[in-house]
């Protein structure tokens, strides 16, 4: 006797991946995720390759898996898949002081964010 399981938590045409602890602040991120959002899936691939900010590179890993998990764990077409859904959420932020003048300390703020990918299998009408 196994354990039952859980049901899904999307759609049976959608896939999704999630980055959890990505280095940078939730706002900037939230830039990249706009650029991608509803647009196919190898034309979000591109626009990431070759974009020159910095957390596309996290943004184009997870979009990647989320890629293969729909091949892999779904059975969906690749081919067909769109960017349904990109949303950024904030994680941890780390604490660090910098010493100033007078014996004060200056706050830095060192932010974490997480990113949550979903694609869906988009029918086209031939």
């Amino acid at each position: 006797m196994g354990k039952k399981s859980a049901p899904r938590k999307v759609a049976e045409t959608e896939a999704f991946a999630v980055g959890r602890m990505l280095r940078g602040s939730p706002q900037k991120l939230n830039l990249v995720a706009a650029s991608i959002r509803g647009k196919k899936v190898e034309r979000a691939l591109t626009e990431l390759e070759f974009s020159k900010k910095k957390a596309a590179e996290d943004v184009r890993k997870v979009l990647q898996s989320a890629i293969a998990n729909a091949e892999n764990n779904h059975n969906l077409d690749v081919d067909s898949l769109v960017v349904s859904e990109a949303t950024v959420g904030k994680n941890l932020v780390m604490k660090r002081f910098r010493a100033r003048a007078r014996g004060r300390v200056g706050k830095i703020l060192k932010p974490f964010s997480q990113i949550r990918i979903v694609v869906r299998e988009h029918e086209e009408n031939a």
